[in-house]
């Protein structure tokens, strides 16, 4: 195997000759150039401009050219050839100068005379002439200097690959040429059957000289070369640890294939295979090849690259639960970097840490005092002035998008959060980091939805998903897609939210994390479904799976969402004693764990909401005050309007419904803003109690009762709608039941009976549902 030059390379020299001989057409002079530039450079700039199953093409097609000729057939067959006869192809004079090398002497020849091509020093010379250093002259100097290192039986092999490679274009040639004979491919062999050579002496010479290649053997390999072989590696790599998705099928085959006729296969093989593995969830497999890789790589005692094996197997061992492994691989990956002084590792291992810490507590917080490592907000502050020592661009945007989170987390001042996520976006500006647009949008979602204004965070994922997919990891197009799934299911539009997630790449999802990920949010998704269809044996076996995995996820947030379900599922089976005993070990668990400040108000409300399902409403006075009181201070709008509708119901509790009437009606409006069907139905169901009380204490028949009753009933038709936007059936029931009682007390025992005979149909239909027929 040739470590450069293949027969492919051959065929990109003639194009290059095609072009500076001034016979490409000039609609053809921008596609050749760039077919030849994009095979030349190891990086394909447009690649980013595609979506996730286009980002492969470029492997694609450096395959699709080491193996056949045709893709040179695509590139040229549509262009005329203006210097020729009427009806010649650009193609025609590409296969008559690759034919025209009919011999290893010819193609020694060719190689040598690329050299015309090139500019003399002080010498003016018509036509289009090549710069010793551009990308083409440095193709050509690279080219002559590489035949001339080949041994004699590398050069061999070289010269049958190429008659090999351009073997399938031999019947076109018949057709076209006069004269295009069976030995064509070999000048020495033409020459002796037209001097009337004894066949049987050519027939021995070719056999010689070829082999079985002519009988078509099957011992033939694919003409492939050590600089093809790293060139597609590389670039494998790059674009797994970029965007974080497997390598397609087909292109992993066609690679195992080259490798397969390769003669010395490439240390970084191992890698690509670790990352595969990882990637696939083969956790023996990818920690073997890991191994494997860093023992070929490191032979020299200095151990350069020790930390940077350390770090990746810290990273494998997370990802595969073995947290106590990977918390000690990354603290030897921290004293190695010391020791080595390599900053970039050790600032990267340090923002791993403290990460890593946020999402289990638990298992590095005796490192806090026992280590060198500091508190969380002495890690931030290190890191952000190392970066910018270091010039590490992403790390330092990073690090203030995490001061901003932690300021959110904690209840901070919304502005200064707004400030450090402004210095973040300064950077990534300046920068051009298109890779961080992800997490600034994430994070600004997130706020938006704090503030309780839910369009602008859907928003925000939406020119996420629109305008900078194509520069991100697959991982942030999922969360951002999965945040708009559970904003569509907030609304109620389940089968809309299930077709967004279905909408995302298939090869992406082959990922193991990325699938785990996703199938854990279509579950979510379809357990909100059937809890508020009341199909509790659906609901069971959902939570069941859920359940199963939850403790195995690094994102908290996640496994925070199914145990709020399961509450959930606790409370609507009538479990009351389970649901409370469920919420006091999660707020335990929070006590002892620096958590987001919303996970708790959230909590909270849920208590109040059981003290209230336990006919205890006005025991839950102190917690809804302790939870509003909260909500308002780190800005929790949501929330906020929650526990001023759990302190309405309260009043109407106590009586005082005018109160409750009055707190309802200032923050009902405020409310709708957030979007959330469940939250509004829910105030509007304690409007028209408050209003129901304040008629129930004035006098019969009078206009303020009817007034009230009035009011009433308008916000029991509110919170109806909003309850059967979301399909909740039993609240539906509920709200159905109401309206009838509204009418019976209003006298309009039409309406009533109507209303009733509505109750029953939406009982049976919940029944159905209960079933899960749809």
């Amino acid at each position: 195997m040739a470590r450069f030059l293949t027969p492919a390379k051959l065929g990109l020299l003639v194009l290059i000759e095609l072009y500076t001989e001034e016979v490409v057409p000039s609609t053809a002079i921008l596609p050749v150039l760039s077919f030849i530039t994009s095979h030349l450079t190891e990086r394909d700039s447009v690649t980013a401009s595609f979506d996730n199953a286009s980002r492969w093409r470029k492997a694609e097609e450096t395959v699709n050219l080491v193996i056949t000729v045709k893709d040179f057939e695509k590139l040229l067959g549509s262009y005329p050839f203006l210097m020729g006869m009427p009806g010649r192809k650009l193609w025609d004079q590409f296969l008559s100068k690759l034919w025209n090398i009919n011999s290893l002497d010819a193609l020694h020849v060719f190689i040598d005379s690329l050299s015309g091509m090139l500019v003399k020093p002080n010498a003016q010379e018509p036509g289009i002439k090549l710069s010793r250093n551009s990308l083409f002259g440095a193709f050509i100097r690279k080219s002559q200097v590489e035949l001339g290192r080949l041994p004699w039986h590398e050069t061999t092999q070289l010269w049958k690959d190429f008659v090999r490679y351009r073997q399938p274009t031999a019947h076109y040639l018949r057709r076209r040429v006069p004269g295009f004979g069976r030995l064509s491919f070999d000048h020495v062999l033409l020459m002796g059957e037209q001097q009337d050579w004894d066949p049987e002496n050519i027939s021995t010479l070719a056999s010689v000289a070829y082999g079985d290649m002519l009988v078509g053997g099957s011992t033939s390999t694919l003409p492939v070369s050590t600089d093809d072989i790293e060139t597609l590696l590389e670039f494998q790599i790059e674009q797994m640890q970029k965007y974080g998705n497997r390598v397609p099928l087909e292109i992993r085959h066609q690679f195992h294939d080259l490798l397969h006729d390769a003669s010395m296969i490439p240390s970084l093989t191992h890698y690509l295979n670790y990352l595969d593995a990882w990637k696939a969830g083969d956790y023996s497999t990818a920690f073997d090849l890991l191994h494997r890789y860093f023992d070929y790589t490191m032979q020299n005692r200095d151990r350069p690259f020790y930390h940077y094996a350390l770090m990746s197997l810290a990273t494998l061992q997370a990802d595969f639960g073995c947290y106590k492994e990977a918390v000690s691989a990354m603290l030897e990956t921290v004293s190695t970097a010391r020791e080595n002084r390599d900053m970039r590792c050790l600032n990267f291992a340090l923002d791993w840490l403290f990460h890593f810490g946020r999402a289990h507590p638990e298992l590095v917080r005796h490192l806090e005092s026992n280590s060198m490592l500091g508190a969380g907000k002495e890690s931030q502050a290190f890191l952000r002035v190392k970066a910018k020592e270091t010039g590490m661009w992403p790390l330092w945007s990073s690090v203030l998008l995490t001061e901003a989170q932690l300021g959110l987390a904690n209840g901070d001042s919304i502005a200064t959060s707004l400030e450090f996520m402004v210095r973040s976006s300064q950077i990534v500006v300046e920068k051009n980091m298109k890779g961080m647009y992800g997490s600034q949008l994430s994070l600004a979602s997130s706020l938006w939805d704090r503030l309780g204004v839910a369009h602008l965070s859907a928003t925000s994922c939406e020119v996420f998903l629109r305008c900078h997919t194509r520069d991100a990891p697959f991982s942030e197009e999922l969360g951002h897609t999965c945040r708009l799934a559970l904003l569509l299911a907030a609304k109620g539009k389940y089968e809309d939210a299930l077709r967004k997630l279905e909408g995302l790449d298939d090869n992406s999802l082959r990922s193991w994390k990325a699938s785990q990920y996703w199938h854990k949010y279509r579950g979510i998704i379809k357990l909100k479904r059937d809890l508020r269809h009341n199909n509790l044996e659906g609901a069971e076996q959902l939570l069941s799976q859920l359940l199963q995995s939850k403790h195995d996820d690094a994102e908290p947030d996640l496994a925070f969402t199914i145990d709020i379900l399961h509450v959930d599922y606790f409370t609507r089976r009538g479990d009351l004693q389970a649901a409370f005993a469920k919420v006091d070990s999660m707020l335990s668990e929070l006590r002892g764990e620096n958590k987001d400040i919303a996970l708790r108000v959230r909590l909270l409300l849920w208590k109040v909401f059981l003290l209230d399902q336990a006919g205890r409403t006005q025991r839950g006075f102190s917690i809804a005050m302790k939870a509003a009181g909260m909500a308002w201070r780190a800005r929790l709008m949501p929330f906020l309007w929650q526990s001023m509708g759990c302190i309405a119901n309260i009043l109407v509790s106590l009586c005082e419904f005018e109160a409750a009437s009055q707190l309802l009606t200032a923050i009902i409006p405020r409310a709708l803003e957030c979007e959330s069907s469940h939250l509004v139905s829910q105030l509007y169901a304690y409007l028209a109690d408050a209003n129901m009380g304040l008629a129930g204490k004035m006098e019969p028949k009078s206009a303020k009762r009817t007034e009230y009753m009035t009011a009433a009933l308008a916000a029991v038709n509110q919170a109806f709608d909003h309850y059967s936007s979301i399909e909740d059936i039993n609240r539906q029931c509920e709200t159905m039941a109401k309206k009838a009682m509204i009418m019976k007390l209003s006298g309009d025992m039409v309406l009533a009976a109507d209303y009733a005979a509505a109750y029953v149909a939406l009982r049976k239909s919940a029944e159905s549902l209960s079933h899960g027929e749809q």
